[in-house]
Order: C-alpha cells, then sequence, then structure tokens
C-alpha cells in the first residue's frame, strides 16, 4: 500500500505536498512535478513559478488567516 498524500498548510507560507500527488490545472491537464515526492504550491498568489511556490510571499509580506484555513 502506497504512502498518503499529505498536504500541510505552512503559516504564513505555500501548501507543501508530500507523497505521490497528481497535479492538475483548470482544464484537466497534467502539470509535470517532474521525479519530485515533495514540492511547494503558492498560495500567496505573487510567485513567478506558478502554480509552484518560490518564495514570493517573503518579499510581498503574505500573512495567513489561520481563521479561513482551519476546519473544526
Amino acid at each position: 500500500m502506497s504512502e498518503p498524500v499529505v498536504i500541510t498548510v505552512r503559516d504564513n507560507g505555500p501548501f507543501l505536498v508530500k507523497g505521490p500527488a497528481q497535479l492538475v490545472d483548470a482544464e484537466g491537464r497534467r502539470i509535470d512535478v517532474g521525479s519530485r515526492s515533495d514540492f511547494v504550491l503558492c498560495r500567496c498568489g505573487h510567485s513567478a513559478n506558478k502554480p509552484f511556490c518560490d518564495g514570493a510571499h517573503k518579499q510581498c509580506g503574505f500573512n495567513s488567516d489561520d481563521s479561513t484555513s482551519r476546519i473544526d
């Protein structure tokens, strides 16, 4: 049995995806993640390498609102 995919919401940063995930765009086309089993997805909207994070959240002062990302 394969390991589950785990997506971690990082405070004031990207989504960290760990595991054998497939990334698909809005039209259903697969986005190549290469041979990586872990990758980070932009959440701030400022990455020059969307949908992947390039660290732009640090320069733009992205601040996540934890109240909307929690499930109780």
